[in-house]
């Protein structure tokens, strides 16, 4: 019997970029399902080629002008960080023909495979982003919505489908995490899955993004990230608990960033250089890897524990994160927080117009859950509809700008 397929929600948008771009690169964190969505949406006539496969790395890196005579487009080239010696001949490929669809890649290092193609294949790619199942992906419910977005128009799309979760159901999700082998079923010991996995990244995204010498030290950082998730970032502790130098905890957070394991989101402010120096939120990108770190050993002793708030926001982060990136597109994602102690946990910037959203982890919303959104009015920008993402079973009014959402609504 042959494993169950789930629809993902970038297929039509990576088709009409197909007709597009000579190159389409796929990116995302190792065991996602990549290869998978490209295998099932890929025409008969591509051929398919690993560079996981040594001998098959071994010649692209030692004749790529060979590899690229015996293995001919149109096809698709996965893991292409291994061999970045092709790019400058799938360049010169794309250039002479001049076809949309030649060449498509995947890559689970973002930071390798971003630099070698914005410096070789500018113009002629197309970059998207994939990350586990959604909510939407996981219950197989109208995948071709938009963005998600806290406007009356977008929201009513969004309900028009809403199946609303329990809060048992929303955390064996957030423990369980979106990687397809867990939600298909395929794998059934979590634990197993995650230990797996960590071994399979620190034995090939760790090696090849650094030098670590103590794999130890790593998983301590990486451990103690986990525990900060939905937290202003601060290097300095992070470093002590890992027991590292901050200069090496800043090196790791740049490993975790580049392999897609963790978001940081930056403060807003009016003046766009501030938004560099300022501390950001750090968001773990998979929440069930989250709970395997920090040790939570059931969905009831996550849902009851410490974490229970920082790794719902975290969820609810990803989700909206998913929500552009399987569309094919890239949000503008901040916090904001000021001296007088307001807070807003999201802040999502588009044409000009900044849209608020809180998330909090309650049934019973109330409308000065979301008064922090009046900060927004000394900002020359417009203010857009406001969302409190929680618990609630259906759509509930706050203010006349602001809706209670269901966190199934994402």
């Amino acid at each position: 019997m042959a494993d169950p397929y789930y629809q993902r929600s970038l297929q039509d948008y990576w088709r009409r970029a197909a007709r597009q771009f000579p190159v389409l690169l796929l990116t995302g964190p190792r065991q996602v399902g990549k290869t998978t969505f490209l295998q099932h949406v890929r025409e008969r006539r591509r051929a398919y080629v690993t560079l996981d496969d040594p001998t098959v790395r071994a010649l692209a890196v030692r004749d790529p002008a060979l590899f690229l005579e015996r293995f001919r487009p149109p096809i698709l080239i996965d893991e292409i960080q291994y061999a970045p010696q092709l790019l400058p001949h799938i360049k010169m490929i794309s250039d002479a023909r001049r076809k949309p669809g030649m060449f498509w890649l995947t890559g689970s290092q973002q930071f390798q495979v971003m630099r070698g193609v914005s410096e070789t294949l500018a113009g002629r790619v197309g970059i998207l982003h994939m990350l586990g199942f959604s909510g939407r992906e996981r219950r197989q419910r109208e995948l071709r919505l938009p963005p998600f977005m806290p406007t009356t128009r977008l929201l009513q799309a969004r309900f028009g489908s809403l199946e609303p979760s329990t809060l048992q159901q929303v955390y064996r999700e957030i423990w369980t995490g979106g990687f397809p082998a867990l939600v298909s079923g395929i794998v059934s010991d979590r634990d197993l899955f995650y230990s797996s996995y960590m071994q399979t990244y620190l034995q090939r995204d760790v090696k090849d993004l650094a030098q670590v010498g103590d794999e130890l030290s790593f998983v301590r950082f990486v451990r103690a990230c986990a525990a900060r998730t939905a937290q202003l970032l601060n290097l300095t502790d992070l470093a002590r608990d890992a027991d590292v130098s901050v200069n090496t905890a800043k090196h790791w957070l740049s490993i975790l960033q580049g392999s897609f394991q963790v978001l940081l989101v930056q403060p807003f402010h009016q003046n766009v250089t501030k938004r560099l120096v300022k501390t950001p939120k750090l968001y773990f990108l998979d929440t069930g890897l989250c709970a395997y770190l920090t040790e939570w050993s059931s969905p009831k002793t996550l849902e009851a524990g410490a974490m229970a708030g920082p790794v719902f926001e975290t969820h609810v982060v990803s989700e909206i994160l998913k929500s552009w990136w399987h569309r094919g597109r890239t949000p503008s994602l901040y916090f904001y927080r000021d001296k007088d102690g307001r807070e807003i946990d999201l802040l999502i910037v588009h044409n000009g117009t900044l849209y608020p959203i809180e998330i909090k982890r309650t049934a019973s919303p109330r409308p000065d859950a979301v008064a922090s959104f009046s900060a927004l009015s000394r900002f020359p920008l417009r203010r857009g509809g406001g969302a409190l993402i929680c618990l609630v079973q259906s759509p509930l009014p706050l203010t006349r700008s602001t809706q209670a959402v269901p966190v199934s609504a994402i």
